[in-house]
């Protein structure tokens, strides 16, 4: 090897001079082989040279070896900064003065810039000063000394570090984005919906995209974006072999990379028929292989030829491997949802019975995002003399284990209720049977005995949602529900206590249970979920099964709906001839002290809904006076109605029923009397009132006319 020594060549230099082998006689002419050479060769030698400028006189000396770094013969320069002008253009001679004025006005004492030299030729040279501020003993600075180097091979060098640090900063972006996007992907439908969304195909650096899988001896195309249409039906499956170039990565299990259409089409004749579909640049076809299994293969199109680098290959075969992992466990993720989808539906009723004076829908859906499916069901019982129960509840927990314990509990809870158990007996007994099953899991439950003849409704409830009730004309009401805990840990606790609560459902009206599936949202207060649900229902359509349909479509199937969910809708049918009316029915029971302030607040839901205005202050007094009559002085519960009677004068009429058939009798109080007043209070508040026998007791009554608001018809 030979060593470059001597002056430099002052009338032009190639930076790729020095990478060819020169003797050392041709460079330096009269130097020894082992000659010491002095300070200035050996800057000279690296392209760098001195300067000392006198900041008080202006002057500023240059060495041989700086101006060959301005590419300045002697005479061409006369010691004044300004001759340099020549050589730097104004706006570097703006980037060397800013640099020095700074170092100046901030009391450095050395400061550096790279600028540009414009050299004999015309070309443009990077180049960097590096100078030494010397101040005198007042702080002021009086003196510069420093080097120039040619710097175009350091820049060149930087350039390309950054350009490859760029380069490995795209590609680590893009696997992690890739990997991020994919780790959200659970089933295969999410995996292409990933690839073939916005942005898929370019998070792998391609314009078009082509995925598909090896099933059962075939390859099957399942996603395709960025073609110039889509991919001909003949394609779209095929044998696993080596003529289309997808099917040929999985069955070699090699990948191929090709730079134009035209490779493409010369490897594959059998494309030739479809090349206007294809791009017309570079393409990659990857086998998918997890654990050294082939699941697949992935096609990358762009629309410009290009030849890729070894770097760029290793980066899309471990993209596929990121795919491949995906789909994997996509594909394994799907098989374990439809067993336990399966599982769960063959745990619901295979069909509803049909009622007799009424019509019952049902809808339910799994959850809509992840594998676990949950235990929410319903069932439809037929009973005893021609009652009907209705089911809706929910076990903890979303896994194949709930989807089990649920179908436990519904048959144990269907052969309770087909005894013709009270509602709160089959509940007692449905969370014993849970309980003793120990599998540390509760479940919600709303249990209703219906009797459509009369419409009355028993209802007992175990820590469920409570049922909701749409009259005729598309009132809405969510009666108050007593209920106990849920089943399993009524048990567990020694609470097993369900009570009961007595509604009716008038003819032309419809009773609503569900899960919290279809009213509760992750970061939505439950109460949005019922009033959007109790609107959804007021604005429904009348038929019962286009109002499940309506429900189920819009409220489960919103944004942000992952829980399953079980509707059960029963309709009472209107009879015929009779027009509906408008009426409440509740039962008080004689044990149960709350059952009157339960009463007076469904009374002033259903008051409002009338707008009955300022009459349904007296008509809840008038109902707590006749309950309390009711309750006391006799042995028997109350049977609350309240209806709007139909005609031009609206008026409101209230019943109070028991079962004593001992005859209401006005007293006449005295002062300091505790009691007595009950009817004194109705006759004065009520337009009308009366008593009414009835075939097990008798009946109090009275009526109200209700005041037209103004501006109504």
């Amino acid at each position: 090897m030979t060593r470059q020594t001597g002056p430099p060549d002052h009338d032009g230099y190639d930076p790729r001079a020095h990478l060819q082998p020169r003797r050392v006689e041709e460079s330096a002419p009269g130097v020894s082989h082992h000659e010491p050479l002095g300070l200035r060769e050996r800057l000279s030698l690296n392209r760098m040279g001195t300067f000392d400028w006198d900041l008080d006189t202006g002057y500023m000396t240059l060495d041989p070896g700086a101006l060959a770094v301005f590419d300045l013969r002697p005479e061409e320069y006369d010691g004044a900064p300004m001759s340099l002008i020549s050589r730097v253009p104004g706006e570097e001679g703006l980037r060397l003065d800013a640099a020095l004025s700074q170092a100046l006005q901030d009391g450095s004492s050395s400061y550096g810039a790279y600028f540009r030299v414009r050299r004999r030729d015309g070309t443009m040279r990077w180049t960097h000063s590096q100078g030494r501020i010397l101040h005198d003993d007042g702080g002021l600075p009086y003196r510069v000394i420093g080097i120039v180097r040619e710097a175009s091979s350091e820049l060149a060098d930087s350039a390309l570090l950054r350009s490859v640090r760029q380069e490995r900063q795209r590609q680590t972006v893009m696997v992690q984005q890739i990997t991020a996007a994919l780790a959200r992907a659970l089933s295969v439908e999410d995996v292409t919906r990933v690839l073939t969304g916005t942005g898929g195909a370019r998070r792998f650096g391609a314009d078009g995209l082509v995925l598909g899988l090896v099933e059962g001896g075939r390859f099957e195309v399942i996603a395709a974006t960025g073609l110039e249409g889509e991919v001909p039906e003949e394609l779209m499956s095929s044998r696993l072999d080596d003529t289309l170039p997808l099917s040929d990565a999985a069955s070699s299990r090699r990948p191929s990379f090709l730079g134009t259409r035209g490779e493409l089409i010369a490897r594959y004749p059998r494309l030739r028929h479809y090349s206007r579909a294809l791009p017309a640049g570079s393409s990659a076809f990857l086998p998918l292989i997890a654990q050294d299994t082939v699941i697949g293969a992935l096609g990358l199109f762009n629309a410009e030829p290009s030849v890729p680098s070894t770097e760029a290959k290793n980066l899309a075969l471990a993209l596929a491997g990121v795919v491949a992992q995906s789909v994997q466990r996509a594909t394994l993720f799907d098989q374990e949802r439809e067993f336990a989808t399966g599982l769960q539906e063959t745990m619901l009723p295979r069909r509803v019975p049909a009622i007799t004076g009424g019509e019952v829908a049902v809808r339910y859906h799994p959850a809509s995002v992840g594998r676990d499916v949950g235990g929410d069901w319903y069932d439809v019982v037929p009973l005893p003399q021609g009652r009907t129960g209705l089911v809706v509840g929910d076990v903890q927990g979303h896994d194949t284990h709930a989807a089990a314990v649920m179908g436990q509990l519904r048959i144990a809870l269907r052969a309770y209720a087909s005894e013709g158990h009270t509602p709160e007996t089959v509940l007692v007994r449905a969370s014993r049977f849970l309980a003793e099953l120990e599998t540390e899991r509760f479940a919600t439950c709303t249990y209703v005995q219906a009797d459509l003849e009369s419409g009355a409704l028993h209802v007992a409830r175990a820590g469920h949602l409570g049922p909701m009730v749409s009259d005729g004309s598309g009132h809405i009401d969510w009666p108050r529900i007593r209920g106990g805990l849920p089943l399993g840990l009524a048990t567990a606790f020694g609470h097993d206590h369900f009570p009961e609560t007595q509604l009716f459902l008038e003819p032309g009206s419809t009773l609503l249970l569900c899960t919290d599936g279809l009213v509760e949202q992750p970061g939505r207060d439950i109460s949005a979920g019922i009033d959007a649900l109790s609107a959804a229902v007021r604005e429904g359509p009348p038929e019962l099964d286009a109002l499940a349909d309506r429900l189920s479509g819009q409220l489960w199937a919103a944004p942000g709906s992952e829980d399953d969910m079980a509707l059960l809708l029963l309709h009472r049918l209107p009879q015929r001839g009779a027009a509906v009316t408008p009426r409440l029915r509740l039962h008080v029971h004689q044990a149960d002290p709350a059952g009157a302030a339960e009463v007076r607040s469904a009374l002033r839901r259903t008051l409002d809904q009338w707008r009955a205005g300022e009459v349904a202050h007296n008509i809840e007094v008038a109902a707590s006076e006749l309950i309390a009559n009711a309750l006391t002085h006799t042995e028997s519960g109350a049977l609350v109605t309240v209806e709007l009677l139909p005609g031009n004068l609206r008026r409101i009429r209230l019943e109070v029923e028991d079962r004593s058939s001992q005859w209401p009798r006005r007293r006449s109080p005295g002062e300091t009397a505790t009691s007595g007043r009950g009817l004194l209070l109705v006759d004065a508040l009520a337009d009308r009132w009366g008593a009414e026998p009835r075939g097990s007791g008798k009946a109090l009554w009275c009526e109200f006319t209700v005041a037209r608001s103004r501006g109504r018809t």
